[in-house]
């Protein structure tokens, strides 16, 4: 309730000034955007970044696993709509993605992986996907690659409104409104994010429809920022998010449980420039609180709670023209418990050093860290790249990467099972990317390879399940993007592709990974006629084990979902944007996980309102 109380005297605080200088915020003035996590841009010169705003959030639905698994190549195993969902980046497992918030890498202690299902994208300016290794800025986790979600802090913008809101079948309600405030010295924006659904679905079983499977979320986020002066810049990010899941029944006979989760977000970051120098401190909080009822019926629930201070300075160089050297020291304090977990500290020290120079047609960057722990023994991590640009046409990647995971809490601590002895998960991995460009068309090609060991797994030991290091990996396969946009006086026609090929191997037994598919491809085709516009999205998942033997009895079949959508713009006295929406058109039966049934079509209606 404490976030709460923040959040509205911040939206109050924000209309009071707004009020007074409505004169001014009507001028047009030279918008400034300051964006938390520079070294996302600054140190991906060699590897592939793709950015999602705009028309890709606003129509695809709340979650940040329905963002993605329309507009990337990454595979997601979800159980059922709005449930569980973990993602598989590149073959790898849900642990090996690290989801990092303005620049702070904010996986679960307890299990070291993101739901993706409890995101809420209304919440962000803007996603990233930063595909390849990124440990040495990121962390632990970012391995197959990380899921950026960033907010900005706008100068000069005036003050502006947003109303979204979307209805939809199964009882679907998501609305969000965003309030911003600035002027040359002052940046407020207040976002508040509901999310709810009856999630009654019909299924092809017994059940008839998808029963228990309701949910709800609640986010809301805070960005200021005030300009000291023309060389320091204060800037605060904060969020909350308060969600409940009630977990979809597989037969009649099943007991009904339900989820909550209370997950807040604080960030205060400072930001200098002095000539040459620049310089970037963050202070971070961040709590991760849940409960899980075995039976929906009684109050008696486990729960886990950790705690996490994390402090992050970066100091740079422009040591002449295009070259530029970074340190950064930062130092991670977690205390955390839950029911089967005993209170429980632990403290990470991380120390790195980046370089990137741009030449002519060259960038090159390398980068080192050393993290410091009793927890366990930490490796050197690096990161090694450059990109070439031959002609107008044709420019060459090269990347290679030394990563890492450790271990979670649950891993190390769950009562009567954790192993302390545990080792971090490594990776090695290379990639070569090219990209064309020919016009109007942009194509690119890219080969990975990544070779995982010490990978952790529980394994039965007795009547009890323990972590081990035991599993060695390896992932590699080809990924295609294709983007053509051409204007033809009032029509427009886009078009965004990706393909990807994936093998990801468990080099004892030579068998494929489960629930990772061979092959991954996702589309939009898009068409605009001056205030009209019309959009089809695809996405097709190959065939999964869901075995480790691999026996092809035991499979889940390939799928081709589509979606199709009309809007309508309308400038005159504001812009609203209206549009309706027909998911899974073609009515589909299909599952991400063995015996959890997703929905076949279905349809939505949504409003876009700015003023």
């Amino acid at each position: 309730m404490k976030q709460v109380y923040i959040v509205f005297c911040c939206l109050f605080f924000s209309g009071l000034v707004s009020s007074q200088t409505l004169t001014d915020s009507i001028q047009n003035l030279d918008e400034v955007i300051v964006l938390a996590d520079k070294n996302l841009k600054e140190f991906s010169n060699s590897q592939t970044l793709v950015t999602l705003a705009d028309s890709s959030i606003t129509r695809s639905g709340a979650s940040l696993t329905e963002l993605l698994s329309l507009n990337s190549a990454i595979h997601f195993k979800e159980n059922g709509l709005g449930m569980v969902s973990s993602p598989s980046f590149r073959g790898s497992t849900a642990q090996q993605t690290a989801v990092v918030w303005n620049g702070i890498n904010i996986n679960s202690q307890f299990n070291g992986q993101t739901d993706f299902n409890t995101v809420n994208i209304r919440n962000f300016d803007e996603v990233g996907i930063r595909s390849g290794g990124g440990s040495v800025l990121y962390g632990s986790g970012a391995i197959g690659g990380s899921i950026h979600l960033n907010n900005s802090v706008q100068f000069d913008a005036g003050f502006e409104n947003s109303f979204f809101t979307r209805l939809g079948s199964y009882d679907t309600q998501d609305v969000n409104y965003t309030g911003r405030f600035s002027n040359d010295k002052l940046s407020v924006n207040i976002s508040t994010s509901y999310s709810h659904s009856e999630n009654d679905y019909e299924v092809p079983t017994r059940l008839g429809r998808n029963q228990n499977g309701s949910f709800y979320n609640l986010g809301m986020s805070a960005n200021i920022g005030y300009k000291i002066n023309a060389n320091n810049l204060i800037k605060y990010y904060g969020y909350s998010y308060d969600g409940e899941r009630h977990f979809s029944l597989i037969s009649p006979t099943e007991t009904p449980t339900k989820y909550q989760d209370i997950n807040t977000r604080q960030l205060l970051e400072w930001e200098g420039t002095y000539g040459k120098v620049s310089s970037n401190l963050k202070l971070a909080y961040l709590t991760e609180r849940y409960k899980y009822f075995s039976n929906t019926g009684l109050d008696n629930y486990t729960f886990g709670e950790a705690n996490t201070v994390v402090g992050k300075y970066q100091l740079g160089y422009r040591i002449f023209a295009g070259a530029y050297l970074q340190g950064m020291a930062d130092i991670t304090h977690t205390a955390g418990e839950g029911s089967s977990i005993n209170e429980t500290k632990r403290t990470i020290s991380g120390f790195s050093l980046l370089f990137k120079q741009q030449l002519k047609k060259l960038i090159y960057e390398a980068s080192l860290r050393q993290e410091i722990t009793e927890n366990y023994e930490s490796p050197l991590l690096y990161n090694l790249g450059l990109r070439y640009k031959f002609n107008s046409w044709y420019t060459l990647k090269l990347n290679g990467s030394k990563n890492f995971r450790i271990p979670t809490y649950n891993d190390l601590y769950w009562a009567g099972s954790g192993n302390v002895t545990l080792k971090p998960e490594m990776a090695y991995q290379f990639e070569l990317g090219n990209e064309f460009q020919f016009g109007d068309v942009k194509v690119s090609l890219l080969g990975f390879y990544n070779d995982i060991t010490d990978m952790i797994r529980w394994l039965p030991s007795g009547s009890l399940w323990n972590p081990v290091n035991t599993d060695h990996v390896l992932t590699y396969g080809l990924e295609t993007q294709l983007q053509f946009s051409k204007q033809i006086g009032d029509h427009h026609i886009g078009l965004n592709a990706s393909y990807s090929y994936t093998k990801s191997e468990n080099q004892e037994t030579e068998k494929q990974l489960t629930y990772v598919p061979y092959h991954k491809g996702a589309g939009i085709v898009s068409y605009q006629f001056r205030q009209w516009s019309m959009y089809w999205q695809s996405m097709y998942t190959g065939e999964v084990f869901i075995f480790s033997d691999n026996n092809p009895r035991y499979i889940l079949e390939d799928y081709f979902i589509n979606n199709l959508g009309v809007e309508y713009q309308f400038h005159k006295p504001f812009p609203i944007q209206l549009g309706v929406q027909v998911k899974n058109i073609l009515n589909e039966t299909y599952q991400s996980v063995a015996n959890r049934y997703m929905p076949g079509i279905n349809y939505n209606f949504y409003l876009n309102f700015n003023f």
